[in-house]
């Protein structure tokens, strides 16, 4: 069991906006479901287990489920990969390096004011795009999603 921890967080990657922007902005038939958050956040943490879900349910589908966190990227190893392995999330998780959210919010969304929990669901192919600035449900994250598929 001690072997197979520090494996389990490896899909915790640190990354600069601009490798997230060129991620979502991809012309692939995929759709993505992007759910900002953090560890503080509380209605974050509680709707974690629904992004998993769809995680799961959409498995083998060309869904893809990426959790950014907000939290400080000097955080990762003492506070970010352990919240990970101790909630047990399997979908990656990237944690956003970014010290101004002014200069990205904008491009993500327009209409983000910045607020936790943020979660947009993207398709580049068939130029769909929803943006929640809530704490989403399962159903209404399924009944989202199901637009997409």
């Amino acid at each position: 069991m001690l072997l197979a921890s520090p494996g389990f967080a490896q899909h915790v990657t640190v990354v600069k906006f601009p490798e997230l922007q060129k991620r979502l902005t991809r012309p692939t038939d995929t759709t993505y479901v992007v759910n900002f958050w953090a560890t503080w956040c509380a209605p974050c943490v509680k709707e974690l287990p629904n992004f998993e879900h769809v995680r799961a349910a959409n498995a083998g589908k060309k869904v893809k489920v990426l959790l950014v966190s907000l939290d400080y990227a000097s955080q990762v190893d003492k506070k970010i990969k352990p919240f990970v392995r101790k909630r047990g999330l399997k979908s990656e998780v990237l944690v956003l390096n970014e010290p101004d959210p002014n200069d990205w919010l904008a491009k993500v969304d327009a209409k983000w004011s910045g607020a936790l929990p943020f979660t947009l669901i993207i398709n580049n192919r068939t130029k769909q795009r929803a943006a929640f600035e809530k704490e989403l449900s399962q159903a209404e994250l399924t009944a989202a999603l199901r637009k997409f598929l």
